[in-house]
């Protein structure tokens, strides 16, 4: 079955690492949620809005503490519904960046991130801990009372947001071309002998990405045991660690074939290195991180998007894809119920915001009503 990928490794060293500066019933916290398959990747995002929330307590005076790691139980426990709304208000208000006179704040959805990451360890703290005599570390939840508003839209305006960035049918066949071809003609120097190494390697990842719809993590994590040619199908692991198998497309799996012609004779990585997609770093083959695979998507977009009207593109993200198949899959007659396991979603929910993605079908609707008034 799939391997952890680089990623996740990297994480859970550093997830350690922060915790050493973290409260012990924070480490419990942290300790309870891996036992329940959280990702290290989620689990660090919590340790930075946790650190974020115990340094506010420092800078408002509320604690009184040197360092946040000693920051009492007792304080989280009465810490008034006055306090956790003020920070709320500070989330929302604080300048984090400002460029060209442009003052920037935190967005709704960071501002969301924090307090249920916050809303997280105080249901734990208050429900499931448990001191030397059965009770709950403490039963006020001050976080229970307070009320975040999440962004609130329709699923047509959803799936139009959607749409204006991901590729049309006849886009994915153009980008692919556009990498097989075109790119590398724009390219000169040390930029072209890079992109010519790494050639085979970057189309198999966009072709993996537009052939299955799985994530950039899944793609970092798949080693060469994974693949089964034969069925068109590779095992991956999801989010919370489940195991999962899921069908490619054949052209997809063709140019995965292509890289792994040359993977071994280019990049020469050691049989300790079982992962697929490799990358040269210090002279030696290393697991390609989700980050360069986030960067050369960003990167490969931005060149096919600027072709047109020759001003810099817009650079997609490797969920852009996901989203890609996805709405190919809906618009080519695809099952609802399939696509949510290809996707690995855990409820129709998540799926069914791909429902509303042809603008053009709803155009040919509004087309035909109206010939009918005339």
């Amino acid at each position: 079955m799939p391997s952890e990928s680089r990623e996740k490794l990297v994480h859970e060293q550093r997830l350690e690492t922060r915790l050493t500066d973290m409260p012990p019933y924070v480490v419990e916290y942290i300790r309870a949620k891996k036992r329940a398959k959280y990702s290290p990747s989620t689990l660090l995002g919590y340790i930075h809005e946790f650190e974020k929330f115990f340094d506010w307590l420092q800078q408002e005076g509320i604690s009184l503490v040197e360092h946040i790691k000693e920051t009492p139980l007792e304080l989280l426990e009465n810490l008034s519904k006055e306090n956790v709304e003020f920070y709320k208000e500070y989330l929302e208000e604080e300048i984090i960046s400002e460029r060209e006179g442009v003052k920037k704040k935190r967005s709704n959805d960071a501002v969301l991130r924090n307090i249920s990451a916050l809303k997280s360890l105080w249901n734990y703290l208050t429900q499931e801990t448990e001191n030397e005599h059965g009770e709950c570390y403490f039963y006020r939840n001050v976080f229970s009372k307070i009320k975040v508003n999440k962004t609130k839209e329709t699923a047509n305006r959803r799936a139009k947001k959607i749409s204006s960035v991901i590729l049309s049918d006849q886009q994915i066949n153009e980008f692919l071309d556009f990498l097989k071809y075109t790119y590398e003609t724009h390219l000169t120097g040390r930029k072209k002998a890079v992109f010519l190494r790494d050639k085979e390697r970057d189309i198999a990842i966009i072709s993996m990405f537009l052939g299955s719809g799985i994530r950039v993590s899944e793609i970092a994590g798949m080693t060469l045991q994974d693949i089964d040619f034969q069925k068109e199908q590779i095992d991956i692991i999801r989010k919370g660690n489940k195991e999962d198998t899921v069908l490619i497309l054949p052209s997809a799996l063709a140019d995965l074939k292509d890289y792994l012609r040359i993977r071994d004779e280019r990049y020469k990585p050691a049989h300790t290195v079982p992962y697929v997609f490799v990358t040269k770093y210090n002279g030696t083959a290393q697991p390609i991180s989700v980050r360069a695979i986030q960067n050369l998507v960003g990167k490969y977009t931005q060149a096919y998007n600027s072709q047109a009207d020759f001003v810099s593109g817009k650079a997609l993200s490797p969920h852009k894809f996901r989203h890609t198949f996805a709405s190919e899959w809906i618009r080519t007659g695809g099952n609802m119920v399939l696509l949510r396991d290809q996707l690995g979603h855990s409820s129709f929910e998540m799926t069914s915001k791909y429902t509303n993605l042809s603008v053009a079908e709803s155009k040919k609707v509004i087309n035909e009503m109206d010939k009918l008034r005339k």
